[in-house]
């Protein structure tokens, strides 16, 4: 009976996602098709905002990470998220001020069309990565409580997001994402709910911490060295990550920006809660960690068919509402900083359409070949992390900075990444620090800087530019 129930809401779902998107007006052109016209009030962005981040990574994730590991689990997704959204207030009234809609924009001004160039394909590896880690979510789900094979799986609800994705664009997503919150809002209560009823009482997940000999299990700086790992990685790169930008350019004016990351920081709290707390209650419902995940088989075991299938639809929307965010912002940046300048916005929205498919093909490839959400998400974090923080953090603050520099540390920020990348595959290179840890993430920044600072200083003085960048903000 779940299967049924699961199939007929994925395609009522679907159906009214369709009928939204096609019942919007039109994009006639890319500002409308990615920025929705600065038109859509602070709540809205602030909404999607969230489902952007909060995906399959926080949905299933965090609660499988929380069953052994128990409220330390918080910090892998939910302490990088806070961290990075708390910046997001201090800066977002500066982003929404800047004369320019994409970063690629601001890399151009300050540094140079290469160094530009490299940053939107760094960009564009980034979305693709954590595209794929979403994918990887939805095949889990929906192989889970549809009985479809991964593969299958994958491609189905990734078919789902590309349709409304590509004919609704980021108003499109805006509005979808509101409906999907509201899903995996109740869906995740649900889950919870049931956890806690079928456990008869907190006091036995105590006792069955106690029997595995989980002293920790209840401390939230249990593991504190290994987490900054997640705190670093993820939150340096989420803090500049393009998808978020591109959510407080949309905003209004200033104001609206600032509200929008105020409202997100407090509504990320009980959410990133609600399923730390899942994985620990369920530690007194399994002896060992169930085959497909605590979530999935919380609905299965101890939910009524139709409650389940509603959950399942919940988990749909979390993964598919980071999905699209992620799809959209990277065909952002290929019909925006990487397409001709010259080209009219016809033939721009049509490169932005092609680019939302293409993207969702590369990253159904790797989701397929690679499986695993945590590898992937480092990976993706590595890029940025060690490539763009740097120089695009210090050309707003250090005025002796180049294009050089910001060439140097991206070009080593690439090699970095793919070298991390090669090495957690097996391939037998020399490992200097050890893979996915925090002497990893510091390296990769403190070489990034040591390169940028060494090459600005033996290169030419480029003080105009950031003159040139400061003209165009609307301070």
């Amino acid at each position: 009976m779940l299967k049924i129930f699961s199939f007929i809401l994925i395609i009522i779902y679907f159906a009214v996602l369709l009928l939204i998107v096609f019942k919007e007006k039109k994009n006639t052109n890319t500002y409308d098709y990615f920025f929705a016209g600065r038109k859509l009030p602070f709540w809205a962005l602030s909404i999607t905002f969230v489902a952007s981040w909060w995906g399959a990574g926080s949905a299933i994730e965090t609660a499988d990470s929380a069953y052994n590991e128990g409220m330390s689990s918080f910090w892998i997704y939910g302490m990088p998220v806070l961290a990075s959204t708390f910046i997001m207030i201090l800066g977002s009234a500066f982003i929404r001020r800047i004369g320019f809609l994409t970063q690629g924009q601001i890399m151009d001004t300050r540094y140079s069309p290469l160094a530009a160039k490299m940053l939107a394909v760094m960009i564009l590896i980034f979305m693709t990565l954590n595209a794929a880690t979403q994918m990887v979510g939805v095949g889990s789900v929906f192989s889970a409580y549809l009985g479809l094979d991964y593969t299958y799986a994958v491609i189905t609800g990734t078919l789902i997001v590309i349709i409304y994705s590509v004919f609704g664009g980021f108003k499109g997503v805006v509005i979808t994402d509101i409906v999907q919150f509201v899903l995996l809002f109740i869906s995740a209560l649900l889950v919870l709910a049931a956890a806690i009823y079928h456990t008869n009482g907190f006091e036995n997940v105590y006792k069955a911490a106690d029997l595995k000999g989980y002293t920790d299990y209840f401390s939230f700086s249990a593991g504190f060295e290994k987490n900054m790992v997640y705190v670093i990685t993820f939150g340096l790169s989420w803090v500049i990550q393009a998808n978020v930008w591109q959510r407080i350019t949309a905003a209004r004016n200033d104001k609206d920006a600032t509200k929008m990351a105020v409202m997100s920081f407090f509504i990320y709290i009980p959410l990133y809660l609600i399923v730390v707390l899942t994985g620990m209650v369920s530690l007194a419902l399994y002896d060992t960690m169930p085959k497909g995940g605590i979530i999935a088989n919380i609905v299965t075991d101890y939910m009524p068919p139709l409650l389940g299938a509603f959950v399942f639809l919940g988990l749909s929307a979390a993964v598919m509402s980071t999905m699209d965010s992620l799809i959209n912002t990277g065909a952002m940046t290929i019909s925006m900083d990487l397409a001709p300048k010259n080209i009219d916005d016809e033939r721009r929205l049509k490169i932005s359409r092609i680019s939302t498919l293409v993207i969702s093909i590369v990253a159904v490839i790797i989701a397929v070949k690679i499986r695993s959400i945590l590898q992937l998400s480092f990976a993706a974090s590595d890029v940025i992390t060690s490539g763009v923080f740097i120089p695009l953090v210090l050309g707003f603050l250090w005025k002796r900075g180049t294009s050089y520099g910001a060439v140097a540390s991206m070009v080593f920020g690439i090699i970095f990444a793919f070298y991390n990348m090669a090495l957690y595959q097996g391939v037998s290179l020399p490992a200097f620090w050890k893979i996915q840890s925090a002497s990893q993430s510091i390296t990769g920044i403190c070489l990034s800087l040591v390169i940028y600072i060494t090459v600005s200083l033996i290169t030419k003085p480029e003080y105009e530019k950031l003159d040139n960048l400061k003209s165009g903000y609307k301070g």
